[in-house]
Parts: C-alpha cells; structure tokens; sequence
C-alpha cells in the first residue's frame, strides 16, 4: 500500500515520497531543521510531567513553608492539572484561527511569568492560582505539538513521527522527580519553579526561532467562538473520531491509575523500598519508550496502525487481567515480582497504544487539527483524573482497586475500539476494487 506523504509536503518532496519512500523526512532545509523540530515538539509535549513531576518532591517543604495542610497543597497539583486539561479546549481552536506560532508563543510567555510568580508566592492561595494559570499556559505547548505534527504529516509518517516524541515525552515522568530531588539539595522548592520558568524560556526561544509556521492562511478558521464549537461538534459527531479519542483515552486512565497506585502498591503492600520503586519505575517507562520505537521503526509501514493499536490494546487487557488474578489472592500470595512484571507488560504496551491513537484520530481532523488535539488532550486529562482516585477506593493496602481500574479501562479502550472505529469493516472497505466504470 502506497505511503501517505505529509499533509503539507512542498512539491519538490512529494514525487519521491508517493512514488514508495517508506519514511517522509521532517519538513525544514536538512537534517538540522529535522532535529530542531523534534526536541521542541518534544519539549512542549514534555512540559505537562515537568510540571507536575518535578515539584512533587518539594510538597513537604511547601507544607512547612507556607504553613498550610497537605491537603491544601495537593490542590497545587490538582489546580495544574485542571488548567492543563481546559487550556487545550482554548488554545486548540485558537490555533486553528491564527496559525500555531502565535498562540503557541503567546501561551508560553504566559508560562513563564506564571512560573516566576509561583516562585514568589507568599500564600498557597496565590500558589493554588499561578498554578491554575501555569497549566492553562502550558496546555498551548501540549495541544499545538500534536496539531503540528498533524500539519507536518499523514498516515505511517505520523504515527512515526508520534513515536519518536515518545522518547522525550516517554522520559520526562521518570526525570523530572528525580531532577526535583536533587534540586532541593541545592536550593528550596522556590528554586524548582525558577528551573521550570528557564526551561520554558529556552523553548520560548526554540518556537520563536525554530519552528516554522505549519498552518498557512489558506487552512485557517475564519469563524469566533461557534466555529471553534461547530468544529468540535463535527469531530465528536464522527464515530470513529470519537472511538480513536476515547480508546486513547481510557488506555491513558488505566496509565494514570498505575501512577497513582503504584507507589502505595509497591511499597506498603509489596515492602519494596523508594530505591526500589524508583528503578520499577524507571524500567517501565523505559519498556513503554522502547516499544514506542519498535512502533516506529519496525512495526509502522508494515503492518497498519490498526492492527498495532489493537495488538496493544490487547495486552494492555490481557496483563490487567493477570494483575487482577494476582491481586486477588485467587493463586496465593503473589509476591513482587510477578506484580512488577505485570506492570512493566501494561506500561509497556502503552507505546503501542498511544501514538496510534493520536495518529488515527488526527487523520480524521485535517482542517480542524487544533480543536482535534483539544479534545484529544482534554478527554485524556479527565479520564485520567476520574481514574485516579478509584484507585483507593478500598484503603491502601490491597491492589485489587487499581487492577480492576485498570482492566475496566482497558476493556472500555478495547470496546470503543472495535464497536466504534469498526477496524475490521474499515479495512475490508479500503481493499474493495472500485467499481468499473460505465
């Protein structure tokens, strides 16, 4: 089957990309162009689990700082992560009336000033509030990334590209607690948020110097506020659009779920030391990052991103359904290492699951790719936070909450999958011989 070549393809690349090129280069002058593209869109999918991850050391520190109760300072997370997940349905459309430059621009000066402020504030009210407008800011990097590479790229060459940002975004979760701590033995948790305003400089920088403009005029949005929400009503009244977001999804809410159990799992159930859980989880987001890259160098452009994605979805399934057995006590007490193991096949699936998803979804999107990440990014984000508290629904110390949490995400993933986007019937109506003309 013939590759799709990128959507926005200069002419002088598209003959030898549609006469059979299995990997359409990055668009830019060279390979430097290439890699610049990469790290950024790389780096502004890596600012959410900055964000988030990088501070949680601090949150004893902030507690005693300022004075308030630990309750009242995870709302500083929770404050992040609600901003992230609206700011996508604002600046998605926004992206598609002005192009991706501007509001991408505009979004991470805000970043930055709201980053700076937070290392200021002298209340967790104020803190709870720059938090608020950090994620709503940041959001702009996560949403337009993706549209780009909707912009950039089609078929294969997007879930490639979708892949190779894995490698960034797949190592940000497991670097940046590590980064955090070791920040705080060099200044206080005032000190993170200025490490974070620098990073979102430096990649301030990268968009305004970097990243060409990938939406023209001649594709941009006219329309206000009902535009963008006629857009997104489209895409919603798309079945399949619809079933590659929600089987994206809930995959990622079964993720969120083992972020937000597994420390209590590993440790206070399974007596792993936070040495332990650390490597545990450094080699999971390792497993998730290498098979991410086997989806695209390997599997991408020889198999379709169906049949990946479905493959994905079925060990994601398939392994929660083991964690479920072992939680349970059915075959005895189980120990760590099985566990682990169950969680490291789960994770590691993921890197089939996620960029497929994305790439099938946003093929559907081509003239709405902005309000097409939004809701990608934002169905994601609440998924994800419904998940999460499930997880402890029945005390911490038994793991049957998050492995049954993950399995009914997984097997919501898997019946969106099949009843919505209908692969089967989809394939069998690509490979039909058109009808012979009269």
């Amino acid at each position: 089957m013939k590759e799709p070549v990128p959507a926005t393809a200069p002419a002088a690349t598209t003959a030898p990309a549609a006469a059979g090129r299995q990997a359409p280069e990055p668009p830019g002058p060279g390979r430097r162009a290439a890699l610049f593209l990469t790290l950024t869109l790389g780096g502004l999918t890596a600012m959410a689990p900055l964000s988030m991850d990088m501070y949680l050391p601090a949150l004893p520190e902030v507690t005693d700082s300022l004075g308030s109760p630990a309750a009242t300072v995870q709302l500083t997370l929770t404050a992040c992560l609600m901003g992230m997940a609206l700011g996508q349905l604002v600046v998605g459309p926004m992206s598609d009336k002005w192009g991706r430059r501007r509001p991408l621009f505009a979004g991470m000066v805000v970043y930055i000033v709201a980053t700076a402020l937070c290392a200021l504030a002298p209340t967790t009210g104020l803190l709870v509030g720059f938090r608020l407008v950090q994620g709503l800011a940041g959001a702009a990097g996560i949403v337009i990334a993706r549209a780009v590479v909707r912009d950039l790229y089609d078929g294969v060459a997007m879930a490639r590209f979708f892949s190779t940002l894995m490698l960034i975004s797949g190592v940000a979760p497991v670097v940046a607690p590590l980064v955090g701590g070791q920040l705080l033995r060099l200044t206080d948790w005032r000190g993170i948020f200025v490490v974070l305003a620098v990073i979102g400089a430096v990649l301030a920088l990268l968009v305004r110097f970097c990243l060409p403009e990938t939406l023209p005029p001649g594709r941009r949005k006219d329309g206000g506020l009902g535009e963008a929400l006629r857009s997104m009503r489209g895409l919603l009244a798309d079945r399949v659009f619809t079933g590659y977001m929600l089987s994206g999804g809930f995959a990622f809410a079964a993720l969120f779920a083992y972020i937000s159990a597994s420390p209590f799992v590993v440790q206070d159930i399974y007596g792993a030391s936070p040495q332990t859980f650390s490597l545990l989880f450094g080699l999971n987001s390792v497993g998730l990052v290498i098979v991410g890259q086997v989806n695209g160098k390997v599997l991408v452009g020889r198999v379709s991103l169906d049949k990946a994605l479905g493959w994905g979805l079925a060990v994601i399934t398939a392994a929660a359904a083991g964690l479920v057995v072992l939680a349970s006590g059915v075959l005895g007490e189980p120990g760590l290492a099985p566990v682990a193991a169950g969680l490291f096949v789960l994770m590691s699936a993921m890197g089939l699951a996620m960029p497929n998803t994305n790439a099938q979804a946003l093929m559907r999107s081509r003239d709405a790719a902005g309000s097409a990440s939004a809701l990608l990014g934002t169905s994601t984000y609440l998924l994800g936070a419904v998940a999460s508290p499930l997880v402890g629904i029945a005390g911490e110390r038994t793991a049957v909450p998050m492995a049954v949490v993950q399995l009914g995400c997984a097997v919501a993933a898997v019946l969106c999958f099949v009843l919505m986007c209908r692969p089967g019937r989809r394939a069998a109506a690509a490979d039909a011989p058109e009808p012979a003309a009269p």
